[in-house]
């Protein structure tokens, strides 16, 4: 009863991550394509927060459900692809952190650009790329953890 619980919360958690950081990918993609800077501050604040609410409480979450469903279950925390899961997330985290504060400034010179009646600056094309960068190995770290945590392959 308690492992299908934590199980569940587990689930919720990774679909969480998953949606969550899907879709503020894609509303930050589309909104920087249009260059517009009244709309990418819009676009940009409600994605900081977003990443803030659902993101930050899934990523504590996950570790947490995690190791009490492998303690309640009996898996190893350090052996296999139960720990190769937890590097991978180390790395999503790692990817992930800088994310959270770019978003905040690229938030702001949209909205500093749009306050002044002027186009983007050039530092936010710059962060913007890094950005895109950074969650490229992020969502595909993401999708590992998954892949690992649905097919718990031999490793």
């Amino acid at each position: 009863m308690i492992e299908d619980f934590l199980r569940w919360l587990h689930v919720v958690g990774a679909t969480v991550l998953l949606g969550t950081g899907a879709g503020i990918a894609f509303f930050m993609v589309m909104a920087a394509r249009t260059r517009d800077p009244k709309a990418i501050a819009n676009v940009a604040a409600i994605v900081v927060i977003a990443d803030l609410v659902f993101t930050a409480t899934a990523v504590v979450a996950q570790p947490v459900t995690g190791w009490m469903l492998a303690l309640r279950v009996g898996w190893p925390l350090v052996h296999g692809w139960l720990a190769w899961a937890q590097v991978l997330y180390v790395l999503v985290g790692l990817c992930w952190l800088p994310v959270v504060f770019i978003q905040i400034r690229l938030r702001d010179l949209a909205a500093g650009a749009a306050a002044r009646g002027e186009p983007l600056p050039a530092a936010f094309d710059r962060i913007y790329r890094i950005w895109f960068a950074l969650g490229i190995p992020a969502f595909a770290g993401v999708l590992a953890i998954l892949w690992l945590m649905i097919s718990r392959p031999p490793l």
